[in-house]
Protein backbone atom coordinates (compact mmCIF):
# COMPACT_ATOMS: atom_id res chain seq x y z
CA UNK A 1 0.00 0.00 0.00
CA UNK A 2 1.79 3.60 -1.21
CA UNK A 3 2.38 5.89 2.02
CA UNK A 4 -0.30 8.14 2.95
CA UNK A 5 2.05 11.42 2.61
CA UNK A 6 4.30 12.48 -0.32
CA UNK A 7 8.23 11.71 0.90
CA UNK A 8 9.65 14.85 3.46
CA UNK A 9 12.56 16.72 1.73
CA UNK A 10 13.43 17.57 4.96
CA UNK A 11 16.87 16.74 4.91
CA UNK A 12 17.16 16.73 0.92
CA UNK A 13 16.22 20.29 0.82
CA UNK A 14 18.49 21.80 2.75
CA UNK A 15 21.03 19.80 1.82
CA UNK A 16 21.03 20.44 -1.42
CA UNK A 17 20.47 23.92 -0.98
CA UNK A 18 22.98 24.95 1.27
CA UNK A 19 25.59 22.70 -0.91
CA UNK A 20 24.98 24.90 -3.75
CA UNK A 21 24.80 28.31 -2.31
CA UNK A 22 28.80 27.42 -0.60
CA UNK A 23 30.08 26.68 -4.06
CA UNK A 24 28.09 29.85 -5.45
CA UNK A 25 29.76 31.73 -2.19
CA UNK A 26 33.48 30.43 -2.79
CA UNK A 27 33.30 31.15 -6.17
CA UNK A 28 31.81 34.81 -5.71
CA UNK A 29 35.26 35.13 -3.32
CA UNK A 30 37.79 34.04 -5.46
CA UNK A 31 36.37 35.26 -9.14
CA UNK A 32 33.69 38.21 -8.52
CA UNK A 33 33.66 41.64 -7.84
CA UNK A 34 31.20 44.44 -8.07
CA UNK A 35 31.99 47.19 -10.98
CA UNK A 36 32.72 50.49 -8.75
CA UNK A 37 31.19 53.96 -9.03
CA UNK A 38 34.75 55.77 -10.36
CA UNK A 39 34.28 53.17 -13.41
CA UNK A 40 30.83 55.03 -14.03
CA UNK A 41 32.61 58.77 -14.21
CA UNK A 42 31.16 60.47 -17.47
CA UNK A 43 28.07 62.17 -17.72
CA UNK A 44 27.13 59.79 -20.18
CA UNK A 45 27.30 56.72 -18.31
CA UNK A 46 25.40 58.31 -15.02
CA UNK A 47 22.40 58.70 -17.88
CA UNK A 48 22.98 55.05 -19.29
CA UNK A 49 23.32 53.64 -15.33
CA UNK A 50 20.03 55.56 -14.75
CA UNK A 51 18.21 54.44 -17.78
CA UNK A 52 19.83 50.50 -17.55
CA UNK A 53 18.69 50.56 -13.95
CA UNK A 54 14.69 51.26 -14.88
CA UNK A 55 15.19 48.25 -17.05
CA UNK A 56 16.95 45.92 -14.71
CA UNK A 57 13.88 46.90 -12.47
CA UNK A 58 10.87 45.99 -15.38
CA UNK A 59 12.71 42.64 -16.11
CA UNK A 60 13.09 42.10 -12.23
CA UNK A 61 9.64 42.24 -12.08
CA UNK A 62 8.93 40.30 -14.42
CA UNK A 63 10.60 37.19 -13.15
CA UNK A 64 9.54 37.25 -9.97
CA UNK A 65 6.44 38.97 -9.95
CA UNK A 66 5.23 37.62 -13.51
CA UNK A 67 6.20 34.51 -14.06
CA UNK A 68 5.22 34.30 -10.24
CA UNK A 69 1.54 35.09 -10.10
CA UNK A 70 1.16 33.59 -13.24
CA UNK A 71 2.26 30.41 -11.98
CA UNK A 72 -0.82 30.41 -9.23
CA UNK A 73 -3.36 29.29 -12.07
CA UNK A 74 -3.90 25.93 -10.05
CA UNK A 75 -6.54 25.87 -8.03
CA UNK A 76 -4.48 24.18 -5.27
CA UNK A 77 -0.86 24.77 -6.27
CA UNK A 78 -0.32 28.26 -5.57
CA UNK A 79 2.33 28.41 -2.91
CA UNK A 80 4.27 25.77 -4.83
CA UNK A 81 3.59 28.04 -8.16
CA UNK A 82 4.59 30.96 -6.52
CA UNK A 83 7.49 29.94 -3.91
CA UNK A 84 8.99 27.45 -6.27
CA UNK A 85 9.43 30.46 -8.75
CA UNK A 86 11.04 32.43 -6.49
CA UNK A 87 13.02 29.61 -5.50
CA UNK A 88 14.25 28.63 -8.75
CA UNK A 89 14.79 32.35 -10.48
CA UNK A 90 16.87 33.43 -7.43
CA UNK A 91 19.35 30.46 -7.63
CA UNK A 92 19.28 30.65 -11.16
CA UNK A 93 20.75 34.29 -11.00
CA UNK A 94 23.06 33.34 -9.15
CA UNK A 95 24.76 30.55 -11.26
CA UNK A 96 24.18 32.68 -14.58
CA UNK A 97 26.52 35.48 -13.32
CA UNK A 98 28.97 33.04 -13.22
CA UNK A 99 28.59 31.11 -16.17
CA UNK A 100 28.09 34.22 -18.33
CA UNK A 101 31.30 35.54 -16.45
CA UNK A 102 33.56 32.92 -17.08
CA UNK A 103 32.28 31.69 -20.84
CA UNK A 104 30.85 34.85 -22.03
CA UNK A 105 33.50 37.86 -20.37
CA UNK A 106 33.25 41.12 -21.06
CA UNK A 107 36.50 41.82 -20.79
CA UNK A 108 38.39 39.07 -21.73
CA UNK A 109 42.13 39.85 -20.33
CA UNK A 110 41.25 39.59 -17.25
CA UNK A 111 39.84 36.55 -15.34
CA UNK A 112 37.40 38.43 -12.90
CA UNK A 113 33.79 38.63 -13.17
CA UNK A 114 32.57 42.10 -12.66
CA UNK A 115 28.99 42.46 -11.09
CA UNK A 116 26.90 45.35 -13.29
CA UNK A 117 23.48 45.94 -14.09
CA UNK A 118 24.41 44.32 -17.54
CA UNK A 119 25.39 41.16 -16.50
CA UNK A 120 22.44 41.17 -13.84
CA UNK A 121 19.88 41.68 -16.58
CA UNK A 122 21.72 39.26 -18.34
CA UNK A 123 21.50 36.23 -15.54
CA UNK A 124 18.11 36.95 -15.11
CA UNK A 125 17.79 36.40 -18.85
CA UNK A 126 18.86 33.14 -18.24
CA UNK A 127 16.84 32.45 -15.10
CA UNK A 128 14.07 33.39 -17.31
CA UNK A 129 14.91 30.27 -19.57
CA UNK A 130 14.87 28.22 -16.55
CA UNK A 131 11.42 29.28 -15.50
CA UNK A 132 10.22 28.77 -19.36
CA UNK A 133 11.54 25.23 -18.96
CA UNK A 134 9.76 25.02 -15.64
CA UNK A 135 6.35 25.61 -17.23
CA UNK A 136 6.39 22.08 -18.72
CA UNK A 137 7.33 20.32 -15.42
CA UNK A 138 4.98 22.34 -13.22
CA UNK A 139 3.19 20.77 -10.51
CA UNK A 140 4.80 17.46 -11.43
CA UNK A 141 7.97 17.69 -9.73
CA UNK A 142 9.77 18.52 -6.22
CA UNK A 143 11.76 21.83 -5.63
CA UNK A 144 15.10 19.66 -5.40
CA UNK A 145 14.40 18.43 -8.56
CA UNK A 146 14.05 21.83 -9.93
CA UNK A 147 16.78 23.30 -8.59
CA UNK A 148 18.89 20.90 -10.31
CA UNK A 149 16.96 21.37 -13.16
CA UNK A 150 17.24 24.82 -13.23
CA UNK A 151 21.56 24.44 -12.93
CA UNK A 152 21.67 22.30 -16.24
CA UNK A 153 19.04 24.54 -17.74
CA UNK A 154 21.38 27.14 -17.18
CA UNK A 155 24.30 25.51 -17.90
CA UNK A 156 23.11 24.11 -21.43
CA UNK A 157 21.58 27.50 -22.15
CA UNK A 158 24.97 29.58 -21.82
CA UNK A 159 27.00 26.77 -23.62
CA UNK A 160 25.02 27.26 -26.30
CA UNK A 161 25.59 30.78 -26.07
CA UNK A 162 29.06 30.36 -26.39
CA UNK A 163 28.79 27.75 -29.15
CA UNK A 164 26.46 30.54 -31.24
CA UNK A 165 28.61 33.12 -30.39
CA UNK A 166 32.34 31.32 -30.58
CA UNK A 167 31.77 29.18 -33.98
CA UNK A 168 28.87 30.73 -35.53
CA UNK A 169 29.66 34.55 -34.70
CA UNK A 170 25.88 35.00 -33.85
CA UNK A 171 25.02 38.56 -32.90
CA UNK A 172 24.91 38.38 -28.82
CA UNK A 173 21.09 40.22 -29.35
CA UNK A 174 20.14 37.53 -31.36
CA UNK A 175 21.49 34.53 -29.92
CA UNK A 176 19.99 35.56 -26.55
CA UNK A 177 16.04 35.65 -27.42
CA UNK A 178 16.62 32.03 -28.58
CA UNK A 179 15.83 31.63 -24.55
CA UNK A 180 12.07 30.94 -25.03
CA UNK A 181 12.85 28.22 -28.19
CA UNK A 182 15.38 26.51 -25.76
CA UNK A 183 13.57 26.50 -22.44
CA UNK A 184 10.42 25.47 -23.83
CA UNK A 185 12.35 22.54 -25.65
CA UNK A 186 14.31 21.51 -22.62
CA UNK A 187 11.48 21.60 -20.16
CA UNK A 188 9.38 19.42 -22.59
CA UNK A 189 11.62 16.76 -22.87
CA UNK A 190 12.04 16.71 -19.44
CA UNK A 191 8.48 16.29 -18.85
CA UNK A 192 8.14 13.96 -21.74
CA UNK A 193 10.79 11.60 -19.71
CA UNK A 194 9.45 12.41 -16.53
CA UNK A 195 5.65 11.00 -18.05
CA UNK A 196 3.56 9.54 -14.78
CA UNK A 197 0.35 7.85 -15.84
CA UNK A 198 -1.65 9.32 -13.13
CA UNK A 199 -1.89 12.45 -14.94
CA UNK A 200 -3.80 10.49 -18.12
CA UNK A 201 -6.05 11.98 -19.35
CA UNK A 202 -5.99 14.97 -16.80
CA UNK A 203 -5.43 14.83 -12.94
CA UNK A 204 -8.09 15.50 -10.90
CA UNK A 205 -6.05 18.53 -8.98
CA UNK A 206 -5.05 20.19 -12.48
CA UNK A 207 -7.41 22.76 -12.47
CA UNK A 208 -8.73 26.31 -11.92
CA UNK A 209 -11.38 28.70 -10.35
CA UNK A 210 -12.20 32.18 -10.21
CA UNK A 211 -9.49 33.19 -7.32
CA UNK A 212 -6.15 30.89 -9.13
CA UNK A 213 -7.45 32.49 -12.54
CA UNK A 214 -7.68 36.02 -11.07
CA UNK A 215 -3.84 35.76 -9.52
CA UNK A 216 -2.57 34.09 -12.84
CA UNK A 217 -3.81 37.33 -15.11
CA UNK A 218 -2.45 39.32 -12.71
CA UNK A 219 1.03 37.98 -13.61
CA UNK A 220 0.45 38.21 -16.98
CA UNK A 221 -0.64 42.03 -16.83
CA UNK A 222 2.67 42.02 -15.29
CA UNK A 223 4.77 40.27 -18.18
CA UNK A 224 2.62 42.19 -20.75
CA UNK A 225 3.31 45.50 -19.75
CA UNK A 226 6.82 45.08 -19.38
CA UNK A 227 7.77 43.44 -21.75
CA UNK A 228 8.61 46.26 -24.31
CA UNK A 229 11.71 46.63 -21.54
CA UNK A 230 12.88 42.80 -21.64
CA UNK A 231 12.93 42.73 -25.61
CA UNK A 232 14.55 45.56 -25.37
CA UNK A 233 16.84 45.32 -22.34
CA UNK A 234 20.39 44.28 -24.09
CA UNK A 235 19.87 46.97 -27.57
CA UNK A 236 22.47 49.47 -26.44
CA UNK A 237 21.62 52.65 -25.20
CA UNK A 238 24.07 54.14 -27.67
CA UNK A 239 21.76 52.79 -30.44
CA UNK A 240 18.96 54.77 -29.97
CA UNK A 241 16.73 54.18 -33.30
CA UNK A 242 17.14 50.45 -33.04
CA UNK A 243 15.88 50.26 -29.11
CA UNK A 244 12.94 52.86 -29.67
CA UNK A 245 12.15 50.40 -33.09
CA UNK A 246 11.89 47.56 -30.65
CA UNK A 247 10.37 48.73 -27.73
CA UNK A 248 7.15 50.20 -30.27
CA UNK A 249 7.45 46.65 -32.20
CA UNK A 250 7.23 44.75 -29.05
CA UNK A 251 3.97 46.83 -27.93
CA UNK A 252 1.93 46.58 -31.35
CA UNK A 253 2.72 43.03 -31.75
CA UNK A 254 1.46 42.54 -27.95
CA UNK A 255 -1.65 44.69 -28.51
CA UNK A 256 -2.31 42.04 -31.81
CA UNK A 257 -1.42 39.47 -29.63
CA UNK A 258 -4.65 40.12 -26.66
CA UNK A 259 -7.62 40.98 -29.33
CA UNK A 260 -6.63 37.65 -31.45
CA UNK A 261 -6.20 35.44 -28.54
CA UNK A 262 -9.21 36.30 -27.27
CA UNK A 263 -11.20 36.12 -30.85
CA UNK A 264 -9.43 32.40 -31.86
CA UNK A 265 -10.49 31.34 -28.07
CA UNK A 266 -14.01 32.54 -28.59
CA UNK A 267 -14.14 31.42 -32.24
CA UNK A 268 -13.12 27.67 -31.65
CA UNK A 269 -14.89 27.02 -28.00
CA UNK A 270 -17.92 24.63 -28.17
CA UNK A 271 -19.75 26.74 -26.00
CA UNK A 272 -18.58 30.15 -27.99
CA UNK A 273 -17.16 31.51 -24.61
CA UNK A 274 -13.37 32.84 -23.92
CA UNK A 275 -11.26 30.57 -22.42
CA UNK A 276 -8.91 32.36 -19.66
CA UNK A 277 -5.96 30.43 -19.90
CA UNK A 278 -6.17 31.15 -23.42
CA UNK A 279 -5.77 34.99 -22.89
CA UNK A 280 -3.12 34.79 -19.87
CA UNK A 281 -0.72 32.56 -22.18
CA UNK A 282 -1.60 33.42 -25.58
CA UNK A 283 -1.79 37.40 -24.97
CA UNK A 284 2.37 37.00 -24.59
CA UNK A 285 3.17 35.28 -27.50
CA UNK A 286 3.43 38.04 -30.16
CA UNK A 287 5.64 39.61 -27.49
CA UNK A 288 7.97 35.93 -27.33
CA UNK A 289 7.91 36.08 -31.79
CA UNK A 290 9.01 39.50 -32.02
CA UNK A 291 12.06 39.20 -29.24
CA UNK A 292 13.47 36.81 -31.97
CA UNK A 293 12.94 38.35 -35.46
CA UNK A 294 13.65 42.33 -33.22
CA UNK A 295 16.68 43.09 -34.94
CA UNK A 296 14.94 42.34 -38.65
CA UNK A 297 11.70 44.30 -38.06
CA UNK A 298 11.56 48.06 -38.90
CA UNK A 299 7.97 48.29 -40.22
CA UNK A 300 4.68 48.51 -37.84
CA UNK A 301 2.76 46.12 -39.83
CA UNK A 302 5.14 43.81 -39.75
CA UNK A 303 5.35 43.58 -35.89
CA UNK A 304 1.49 43.11 -35.78
CA UNK A 305 1.49 40.55 -38.26
CA UNK A 306 4.08 38.90 -36.81
CA UNK A 307 1.59 39.22 -33.03
CA UNK A 308 -1.33 38.72 -35.37
CA UNK A 309 0.30 35.41 -36.55
CA UNK A 310 1.79 34.21 -33.06
CA UNK A 311 -1.43 34.64 -31.06
CA UNK A 312 -3.40 32.37 -33.86
CA UNK A 313 -0.73 29.63 -33.66
CA UNK A 314 -0.80 29.83 -30.13
CA UNK A 315 -4.24 29.66 -29.17
CA UNK A 316 -4.91 27.09 -31.61
CA UNK A 317 -2.21 24.79 -29.92
CA UNK A 318 -3.82 25.36 -26.63
CA UNK A 319 -7.11 24.11 -27.97
CA UNK A 320 -6.04 21.03 -29.80
CA UNK A 321 -2.05 20.42 -29.20
CA UNK A 322 -1.65 19.69 -25.82
CA UNK A 323 -4.48 17.00 -25.73
CA UNK A 324 -2.74 15.65 -28.65
CA UNK A 325 1.17 15.50 -27.14
CA UNK A 326 -0.02 13.55 -24.13
CA UNK A 327 -2.09 11.54 -26.32
CA UNK A 328 0.41 10.63 -28.93
CA UNK A 329 3.79 11.19 -27.25
CA UNK A 330 2.95 10.50 -23.55
CA UNK A 331 4.33 14.30 -22.93
CA UNK A 332 2.58 16.43 -20.43
CA UNK A 333 3.12 20.22 -20.95
CA UNK A 334 1.54 21.44 -17.88
CA UNK A 335 1.91 25.32 -18.66
CA UNK A 336 1.67 25.05 -22.62
CA UNK A 337 5.17 26.82 -23.21
CA UNK A 338 5.61 24.62 -26.42
CA UNK A 339 2.69 26.84 -27.91
CA UNK A 340 3.37 30.54 -25.51
CA UNK A 341 7.34 30.22 -26.38
CA UNK A 342 8.45 27.32 -28.52
CA UNK A 343 5.92 27.94 -31.55
CA UNK A 344 6.25 31.88 -31.33
CA UNK A 345 9.70 32.03 -30.83
CA UNK A 346 10.20 29.55 -34.24
CA UNK A 347 7.78 31.83 -35.80
CA UNK A 348 9.56 34.56 -35.01
CA UNK A 349 13.05 32.77 -36.16
CA UNK A 350 10.90 32.01 -39.66
CA UNK A 351 9.95 36.08 -39.80
CA UNK A 352 13.94 37.09 -39.30
CA UNK A 353 15.13 34.78 -41.83
CA UNK A 354 12.76 36.00 -44.61
CA UNK A 355 12.91 39.59 -43.57
CA UNK A 356 16.57 39.68 -44.02
CA UNK A 357 16.70 37.50 -47.25
CA UNK A 358 14.24 39.50 -49.19
CA UNK A 359 16.22 42.65 -47.84
CA UNK A 360 19.74 41.71 -49.36
CA UNK A 361 21.16 40.53 -52.19
CA UNK A 362 20.64 36.69 -53.44
CA UNK A 363 24.59 35.78 -52.65
CA UNK A 364 24.66 36.46 -49.24
CA UNK A 365 20.69 36.05 -48.49
CA UNK A 366 21.52 32.10 -49.25
CA UNK A 367 24.42 32.72 -46.72
CA UNK A 368 22.68 34.10 -43.86
CA UNK A 369 19.69 31.01 -44.25
CA UNK A 370 22.32 28.69 -44.09
CA UNK A 371 23.73 30.35 -41.13
CA UNK A 372 20.67 31.31 -39.92
CA UNK A 373 19.22 27.42 -40.30
CA UNK A 374 22.08 26.36 -37.97
CA UNK A 375 21.54 28.80 -35.71
CA UNK A 376 18.43 27.28 -34.61
CA UNK A 377 19.43 23.73 -35.11
CA UNK A 378 22.05 24.26 -33.17
CA UNK A 379 19.67 25.60 -30.27
CA UNK A 380 16.96 23.14 -30.58
CA UNK A 381 19.46 19.85 -30.48
CA UNK A 382 21.24 21.42 -27.40
CA UNK A 383 17.79 21.84 -25.89
CA UNK A 384 16.57 19.00 -26.78
CA UNK A 385 19.61 16.58 -25.67
CA UNK A 386 19.64 18.32 -22.50
CA UNK A 387 16.43 17.58 -21.21
CA UNK A 388 16.31 14.48 -22.03
CA UNK A 389 19.65 13.96 -20.32
CA UNK A 390 18.26 16.37 -17.14
CA UNK A 391 14.92 14.22 -16.72
CA UNK A 392 16.97 10.81 -17.05
CA UNK A 393 18.83 12.25 -14.19
CA UNK A 394 16.24 13.54 -12.13
CA UNK A 395 13.80 10.75 -12.94
CA UNK A 396 16.06 8.39 -10.19
CA UNK A 397 14.23 7.58 -6.74
CA UNK A 398 16.95 9.23 -4.38
CA UNK A 399 15.29 12.68 -5.21
CA UNK A 400 12.19 11.53 -3.72
CA UNK A 401 9.16 12.97 -6.16
CA UNK A 402 6.13 12.54 -4.98
CA UNK A 403 3.13 10.54 -5.68
CA UNK A 404 0.92 11.01 -8.65
CA UNK A 405 -1.67 11.99 -6.51
CA UNK A 406 0.25 14.39 -4.83
CA UNK A 407 1.18 16.08 -7.61
CA UNK A 408 -0.45 19.48 -8.51
CA UNK A 409 -0.90 19.87 -4.51
CA UNK A 410 0.81 22.37 -1.79
CA UNK A 411 0.24 20.28 0.73
CA UNK A 412 3.20 17.74 -0.50
CA UNK A 413 5.43 20.59 0.54
CA UNK A 414 3.88 23.33 2.42
CA UNK A 415 2.56 24.25 6.50
CA UNK A 416 -1.15 24.73 6.57
CA UNK A 417 -1.54 25.11 10.11
CA UNK A 418 -5.56 25.40 10.00
CA UNK A 419 -5.04 21.53 8.78
CA UNK A 420 -3.35 20.14 11.53
CA UNK A 421 -5.15 17.64 13.63
CA UNK A 422 -5.17 18.39 17.78
CA UNK A 423 -4.18 15.37 19.18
Amino acid sequence: MPPQYSPSLRLSLPLVAFLLETIFILLFVFFVKIEHHEQVHTKFDKKTFIRSYAEFQDVHVMIFMGFGFLATFLVRYGFSGSGFNMLVAAMSIQWAILMNGFLLPQRHHSREIYVNLKSLIEAELCAASALVAMGAVHGKTNPVQLQLMAMVEVTGFVVSQWILRTLLHADPLYSFMLLHIFGALFGVMVSWVLHREGIKPQHEKEKTDHRSGLFAMLGMLFLWMFWPSFNSTLVHHRERGLKLTVIYGTYLSLAVSVVIAMSISMLFSSKGKINMMHVQSSALSGGVAIGVAMTAVHAPWVAMTIGFCAALLSTLGFRYMKGHMLFAFECHDTCGVINVHAIPGILGWLAHLLLQMTSTESTIAMQFAVHHIFVLLITVCMSMVMGTATGLFLKWSFWRSQQDRKCFDDQAFWEFPNLVVQK
